[in-house]
């Protein structure tokens, strides 16, 4: 069995970063998300959209090979693995097998797909594929292969299944929401479009419409319990490199949403990074007294960040490990140690992993 040093370790990442005129992360209105804390309105980024954005930077960018797929079209996406072991298979008879696989191993599916977003590593398709073309149709030898070979998206943001909770996958990371650390008030853009091929004694506009925005200085935070993250990969170095890549994706990835229309690109100015052995800890109760300036948020909510982190000593045992990365020079209470780049935090974080994991 895999086992770290402490039977309890837990990643902890901390971000301040600043967001222009943006509208990454809306409401069914359209209107950008936001939530009251501290008793006023702050500009809010769902924990969906940010892990939404570090799934496809690991398809992107991760040099990891075993990475999942969420999808309805789940049947298509076996019967092309079918195809592929086996090219004299139609792909109607192989759309026909892997459904049939599928129901087997109580997935529901209509009309050739699933009735629910399914979430499924390339490992399990492949091995469902095979188990297809064999004819298996045993309920529990498919259960145990969606059970086995867990993908680091699966394993870290979890899989539900309501037809059958034995398929149920539980997140070894949290993500929060996102929020301001200061109080917003949202704008609107009023915008119009020229038609280029309009008469010239037409002035008018060929279209207009309005978009809604906010600015804000966001804190972050996600964590890792590794030690069960390490239990569902069972493998130390897929582990740790799977750790570095969520930390990386944690800092570089950013949500879509009207991403055209504002090109809000901007990255974290301060990240944090601990390692605990007894439990994870968000610092959001930093900006619960919402900072007020008139000259920025950015230095004032990283100040405020710091000063709180050694607050919780008194109650939770000192993290193992803090190292931490400012963009900008600044003076701030010493928390661990100053990492010069996120490259240097990220062979700092892996050193220490590889000294809390047992082979």
């Amino acid at each position: 069995m895999q086992k770290t040093i402490n039977q309890r370790l837990f990643l902890d990442i901390h971000a301040i970063q600043t967001m222009p005129p943006a509208n990454i992360n809306r409401d069914d209105t359209g209107s950008p998300k936001t939530a009251q804390y501290g008793g006023v309105t702050r500009a809010r980024v769902s924990s969906q959209s940010f892990k939404r954005a570090m799934r496809k930077y690991f398809n992107d960018n991760g040099d990891i090979g075993n990475v999942g797929i969420r999808s309805l079209e789940i049947v298509k996406y076996i019967a092309n693995k079918i195809i592929e072991k086996d090219e004299s298979i139609s792909l109607e008879n192989a759309m026909d097998m892997a459904e049939k696989t599928l129901n087997a191993a109580k997935i529901s599916t209509k009309d050739q797909k699933a009735k629910a977003l399914f979430f499924i590593s390339d490992k399990q398709a492949n091995k469902l594929a095979k188990a297809s073309i064999d004819q298996i149709t045993d309920r529990k030898i498919l259960q145990d292969i969606l059970n086995e070979d867990c993908s680091i998206d699966i394993a870290l943001f979890g899989r539900m299944v309501a037809d059958d909770p034995s398929l149920n996958e539980d997140a070894s990371s949290q993500v929060a929401h996102a929020i301001s650390t200061h109080a917003i008030q949202s704008e609107f853009d009023f915008f119009t479009a020229v038609d280029d091929l309009a008469p010239e004694d037409n002035q008018g506009a060929g279209m207009l419409g309005t978009v809604e925005y906010n600015s804000s200085t966001l804190y972050r935070y996600a964590n890792i319990a590794i030690h069960d993250f390490y239990r569902q990969l069972s493998d130390k170095e897929g582990t740790i490199n799977a750790t570095k890549l969520f930390l990386e994706a944690f800092v570089k990835s950013m949500p879509t949403g009207k991403i055209n229309t504002f090109a809000n690109q901007t990255l974290p100015q301060a990240v944090v990074v601990s390692l605990r052995t007894d439990r994870p800890l968000n610092m959001v109760s930093a900006f619960e007294e919402p900072i007020k300036s008139e000259n920025g948020y950015v230095e004032k909510s990283i100040e405020r960040l710091f000063s709180e982190y050694t607050k919780y000593d008194k109650i939770l045992d000192k993290p193992i490990f803090t190292g931490y990365l400012l963009v900008n020079d600044q003076r701030v209470n010493e928390i661990g140690k100053a990492e010069e780049n996120l490259k240097e935090l990220i062979a700092d974080l892996e050193t220490e992993l590889n000294k809390n994991l047992e082979d």
